[in-house]
């Protein structure tokens, strides 16, 4: 029996300066993610929004860093709520910006340590996410939870990462803007990077396969991280991090057949969605027919949507 889907808000602002975020959990349930999950004979549990504690005032030396003492305090609550949520469930947060991964893979991480099984991350983002608080120049926290979950010194303020995910077990799918810090960086670990050249030439199907195939093996826990950015920006423009060039429509849609047909996926979250800038809906639609896909939905069973 499948586990039931509780969907967690985690409306973060903090970890870039582009407001409107926060509005993402209310976009997804006007979106109709609750009712899209029950049509697909999934029991789910809407816990609302969380509310992180009062923030405590901490300061690093790039004085590029801001919002560092709310983004910290996301982290925690979110750890919390997510480990939780394990036990009981499939987690699904819904964000608010990638800075909410810092907490909700930690929480994923410390159910994996408790249960004795290894766990795996799979990144659909156009982004690398890998600086520490030392190598951000623009100081936007959303830029450095892969470099957190695997462990990477510079972290000092946030809490331990309860259990750094080793590198080989790490995947960046769609990736296609690396800074440079970035990229001197992760020359120095084994993560697989799956850019847009590597899915151009590959297509979806290969490297995705490859990796769930290591998951499987190890029986890992397998926890999604799907950006809005992972998307080409002419059918996802609801994100303030726009790279051309993204996933199409059908290549999206493949990737989350592919992991529902895997059996592998344990967590999930949807993160950067900015409504402010969306049309009509357009995007948050999209990325509940994503969630629909990844839970079993096929082609045939898609709605015709209309935008007039």
């Amino acid at each position: 029996m499948a586990k039931p889907c509780i969907l967690i808000g985690a409306p973060i602002d903090s970890g870039q300066k582009n407001a409107g975020c926060l509005m993402g959990p209310a976009a997804y349930r006007v979106a109709g993610i609750s009712r899209t999950l029950e049509d697909l004979g999934r029991s789910v549990t809407d816990r609302g929004d969380i509310v992180p504690a009062a923030p405590v005032p901490v300061t690093v030396a790039n004085a590029a860093v801001h919002s560092l003492p709310e983004t910290i305090a996301w982290t925690a609550a979110l750890s919390a709520a997510v480990e939780e949520a394990m036990r009981e469930g499939f987690p699904i947060v819904m964000g608010g910006d990638h800075s909410l991964a810092l907490g909700s893979v930690a929480g994923v991480a410390a159910h994996a340590k408790a249960a004795g099984r290894p766990l795996f991350l799979l990144w659909l983002d156009a982004h690398s996410d890998f600086h520490t608080l030392e190598t951000t120049e623009s100081g936007n926290l959303h830029g450095t939870p892969v470099a957190y979950i695997a462990g990477r010194d510079g972290f000092g303020p946030f809490p331990p990462f309860p259990a750094p995910i080793p590198a080989e077990r790490i995947c960046l799918f769609g990736i296609r803007s690396v800074d440079p810090a970035e990229h001197a960086a992760l020359l120095r670990h084994d993560i697989a990077i799956n850019d847009m050249r590597v899915l151009d030439e590959r297509g979806i199907v290969a490297p995705l396969s490859e990796f769930l195939d290591r998951v499987r093996a190890e029986n890992g826990l397998l926890h999604v991280s799907l950006d809005v950015d992972f998307l080409d920006p002419s059918i996802a423009p609801a994100v303030g991090t726009t790279v051309p060039g993204g996933a199409t429509f059908r290549e999206a849609h493949l990737a989350m057949e592919l992991l529902h047909e895997s059996g592998l996926v344990t967590s999930l979250d949807l993160v950067e969605l900015n409504p402010f800038l969306d049309d009509r809906g357009r995007t948050a639609r999209l990325m509940v027919d994503l969630v629909a896909s990844l839970m079993g939905r096929k082609v045939f069973d898609r709605p015709t949507r209309s935008f007039g």
